[in-house]
């Protein structure tokens, strides 16, 4: 069981970090067509990882606690 639910975690973490890279790339991209200039693609990639880290960081200490209680 223990295995199991790091497993899930993992994938919690990582696909909820995606989703969340995702939107950022969203909003980036399109604050980068109204105001051109203000932002480089290198910007909202380096802004894509930082992001993708923070949400891996606070994902991973959510997602095991929720999915022990549905495992039970």
């Amino acid at each position: 069981m223990v295995k199991k639910l790091g497993f899930y975690s993992l994938v919690a973490s990582i696909g909820t970090s995606i989703f969340i890279v995702l939107l950022f790339y969203l909003f980036a991209v399109g604050k980068m067509e109204t105001e051109p200039g203000m932002y480089k693609p290198v910007d909202v990639y380096a802004g894509m990882v930082y992001v993708f880290v923070l949400s891996m960081i606070v994902s991973a200490s959510i997602w095991p606690g929720i999915i022990e209680k549905r495992m039970k």
